[in-house]
Parts: structure tokens; C-alpha cells; sequence
């Protein structure tokens, strides 16, 4: 029986240039980036612990990461939007408002 696979938003805060590129790099093979420190990962529970540890020998005390499960639903919602004038047209199609 093959392994679920889950989907996983990985944001990152990484003071030095040489380690982000280490790291996006790194990301790049496991994910969709999504933003400019943001990338949306499908992986099983294996693949997201190798992920942590390869992160874990790429990244300083100073460095910040969060791993954020994603059910189905979520991954669903997610809407990239890069102009504000677009911003309108998806808030009335959600079932709660944006303020």
C-alpha cells in the first residue's frame, strides 16, 4: 500500500543571502514555490521527515521556520493574487468575508 502523501505550506525567515539560497534550492526539489519564502509541498509523512532534516543542517539559531499542514480543503482555497483590483472578485466568492 503506497505511503498518503499530505500538503505542507513551508515558510522560511533566513538572514543570510548563501543560506537562503542553500534552502531554496533545497525546496525547489520538494515543492511549488508560492511566494518569496513560501513553498507548497505534497509529501508523505517520510519525505516531510527527511525534508526537516535536511533543513535542520542548513539553517542557524537566528533562522525562523514553520511547516504548516494543509487539509484538502485548504489547499483548495488557497488563492494567489498579485494586484489589488483582483482582490474583490475572490473575497465574493468565499464564504466568509475579508476585513
Amino acid at each position: 500500500m503506497a505511503e498518503a502523501k499530505l500538503h505542507w505550506l513551508v515558510s522560511y525567515d533566513i538572514r543570510d543571502p548563501a543560506r537562503w539560497r542553500k534552502v531554496y534550492k533545497l525546496l525547489r526539489g520538494y515543492g511549488e514555490r508560492v511566494q518569496y519564502s513560501m513553498f507548497r509541498c505534497h509529501l508523505t509523512n517520510r519525505s516531510l521527515e527527511k525534508l526537516r532534516w535536511e533543513l535542520e543542517r542548513r539553517l542557524a539559531a537566528e533562522d525562523a521556520l514553520l511547516i504548516v499542514g494543509l487539509c484538502d480543503g485548504c489547499v483548495e482555497r488557497v488563492v494567489a493574487r498579485n494586484r489589488p483590483e483582483s482582490w474583490n472578485a475572490v473575497q465574493e466568492s468565499l464564504p466568509f468575508k475579508i476585513v
